[in-house]
């Protein structure tokens, strides 16, 4: 029952991740709705993710929408917030951090439904010194999160390396998928360490969400920038919904 009812949802959250992140959002709490307690559903949903991810982000980085300088500065600084939020998941109550998160939605969701294309923030183009330094404040920041709770890290960082580091769309995709790997790879490593992660389920689930990011990522390819603001949307009500029903 536990693979009938996580491994659909981990496709359809795999295709959504691989578009705009997010897809935590839906294969989490499928890993919940199966019976797995918070901290083992956490721990394997991570496995299945970082399996997607992975095809994703060799997806992005073959269609060349990954900037050297961008990934290398937003991977080693979502990797240190990364360790540092999961070590913190595995020691904390989480429902201040959720309140939180909610309170913050309506101003994410407001600026989304404002903004018609996120290219426009890249025609105003920031100094490169500067746009590499908001791209690790947010790196870490995000990464933070992550490695603490999870669900719309991608979303998150596309809007904020779009908004803020004026990254174009595709910049942004292939440099958010090459943060989100590292963060999802140093927050399953601590996981696993701490034998948090449920195997078997863990590695089924991450080959329907291997399926799910790929065809998601071709669909990215294809489409661009007009499919990733629609998807955005979708993904902060699921996470808004789904804030306040474990807040519930």
């Amino acid at each position: 029952m536990e693979f009938l009812i996580v491994c659909p949802l981990a496709f359809i959250a795999g295709f959504v991740d691989a578009i705009a992140g997010g897809g935590g959002l839906i294969s989490l709490p499928a890993f919940i709705f199966a019976g797995l307690p918070v901290h083992n559903a956490i721990a394997t949903n991570k496995l299945a993710s970082t399996m997607g991810t992975t095809i994703a982000t060799i997806r992005y980085a073959v269609n060349g929408y990954m900037v050297k300088a961008f990934v290398v500065v937003g991977v080693a600084c979502g990797l240190a917030g990364s360790f540092a939020g999961s070590n913190l998941a595995l020691h904390t109550d989480d429902f201040a951090f959720k309140v939180i998160m909610l309170a913050i939605l309506p101003f994410v969701a407001f600026f989304v439904l404002r903004t018609k294309s996120f290219d426009a923030f890249s025609k105003d183009e920031l100094p490169r010194g500067k746009a590499l330094a908001i791209t690790a404040g947010v790196a870490s920041v995000i990464g933070v999160y992550d490695g603490f709770y999870g669900p719309g890290t991608g979303t998150f960082l596309m809007i904020a390396l779009t908004a803020l580091a004026h990254q174009d769309v595709r910049t942004a995709a292939g440099t958010t998928k090459a943060i989100n790997l590292t963060t999802n790879v140093t927050a399953l490593v601590v996981f696993l360490v701490n034998g948090a992660v449920l195997l078997p389920l863990g590695l089924v689930a991450g080959a329907f969400n291997i399926a799910g990011n790929w065809l998601g990522a071709r669909s990215f390819t294809k489409r661009g920038s007009s499919i990733a603001r629609p998807v955005m949307l979708v993904v902060i009500v699921l996470f808004a919904v789904r804030l306040v029903f474990d807040l519930l």
